[in-house]
């Protein structure tokens, strides 16, 4: 589905994790810098490798027959699960003496505004796309640590929607994440737009929605952002 290039777009949606927000080191260093504190030496490129490949192969986090109240611990579950799947894919003889304890360690490490930072340029661009009348969500496959630390960033008060699988009971690429929070919005696709770095989960994803969808590449800025939208606008993307 192609959405009509020509149409206002009244409501901007945002990925969260490469889009808005940037880790302040890469997933590998932080892993190999916790796991050395508990006793197990990996390298830092090994670690990051393995998580990459274990994402990628990851099922979603959409957990449709839970109930409200168990949803962050059944995140945090898919998360515990991922972790030693990545550490199992790097060096299947590592062996931590307490893998919760540093489980722990690095969960409440991602939960911190201090793992992480604003993409430059993200206040002034989320304020301008304001200023110019648009209504701004964000669209993301985190888990329930994503509105706290939004807050602690000085970027929650931009938003009026932050959806995520939890709430949508599905995930990116699936339309149905998408037109939960269209209708949420009362916003036609058509009149909608995705920004993103994903060029599948993002990109792809939200144009056979039936969005318009504007990709970011890292370590690209938020800056121009508000013009690249108002070229949408006139069909000159």
């Amino acid at each position: 589905m192609t959405p009509d290039p020509a149409t206002r777009i009244e409501a901007v949606l945002f990925d969260a994790v490469g889009t808005i927000l940037r880790l302040r080191e890469p997933v590998g260093e932080t892993y190999a810098r916790f796991a050395e504190g508990h006793g197990v030496v990996l390298p830092a490129w090994r670690l990051e490798d393995g998580f990459r490949r274990i994402l990628r192969g990851a099922p979603p986090m959409v957990f449709a027959e839970e109930p409200e109240a168990s949803l962050p611990a059944a995140e945090r579950a898919w998360w515990r699960a991922r972790v030693r799947e990545t550490f199992k894919a790097t060096d299947q003889t590592a062996r931590f003496a307490d893998f919760d304890a540093f489980f722990d360690a690095v969960f409440a490490h991602y939960a911190s505004a201090s793992a992480w930072q604003a993409v430059p340029g993200a206040s002034a661009a989320l304020a301008a796309l304001a200023s110019d009348g648009r209504r701004l969500a964000v669209a993301s496959n985190f888990d329930h640590r994503l509105e706290p630390l939004l807050q602690e960033l000085g970027l929650a008060t931009f938003f009026e929607e932050v959806w995520r699988p939890a709430r949508a009971r599905a995930a990116k690429p699936q339309p149905a994440f998408f037109e939960g929070l269209l209708a949420r919005l009362g916003v036609a696709a058509a009149a909608a737009l995705h920004v993103g770095d994903d060029a599948e989960d993002d990109v792809a994803a939200a144009r056979a929605a039936g969005l318009h969808a504007v990709a970011i590449v890292p370590p690209a800025t938020l800056h121009d952002l508000p013009e690249r939208i108002r070229a949408v606008e006139r069909g000159a993307t």
